[in-house]
């Protein structure tokens, strides 16, 4: 029999409390990501690569602006020769490309290929579908809540990565 937390998580019954603790936060946030890190993995695996190949793939593909190694290498938490050594093998698959900046030819800029994306996109369609079945079931205002408070997850996670270097 399903608990009051995990039947009211999943689209129970609205009249059923849902708990809000921190430890229902916790509890939800560990599995969504070991469930995402199972379809990294499997990305990884099917394309020769390493999960943090696919964390570089993901920074590249959400930078506003083209990451340098340097900002890529911060961003993971890396030395210098690890990406490098990620770079390498993400170019070789096919999947970035580096090129020099036009009015610095000492800064190198990393782009997601376009032919990478396209085979990513077919992988993590599964996971896109996952997230679009569970998003119709929210009103714009809850997502707008939900979004916020992952906004501020990522702000508060970042702050304390930058706090520990």
């Amino acid at each position: 029999m399903a608990s009051t937390e995990d039947s009211a998580l999943s689209g129970g019954a609205a009249s059923e409390p849902v708990p809000t603790d921190l430890q229902a936060f916790a509890v939800q946030l560990r599995r969504m990501n070991g469930e995402i890190n199972r379809v990294i993995h499997g990305f990884a695996a099917g394309h020769d690569l390493h999960a943090t190949d696919v964390q570089a793939l993901a920074a590249i593909l959400d930078s506003d602006d083209p990451l340098t190694p340097g900002r890529l290498r911060e961003h993971l938490g890396l030395t210098s020769g690890a990406v490098t050594a990620c770079l390498d093998r993400l170019e070789r698959a096919g999947h970035v490309r580096r090129s020099r900046d036009s009015a610095d030819r000492r800064v190198v800029h990393l782009h997601y290929a376009p032919g990478a994306k396209s085979a990513a996109r077919a992988f993590f369609q599964p996971l896109a579908a996952a997230t679009e079945s569970a998003r119709v079931r929210f009103s714009a205002d809850e997502l707008a809540v939900a979004l916020r408070f992952l906004a501020a997850m990522n702000e508060e996670l970042s702050e304390l990565r930058a706090r520990q270097r």
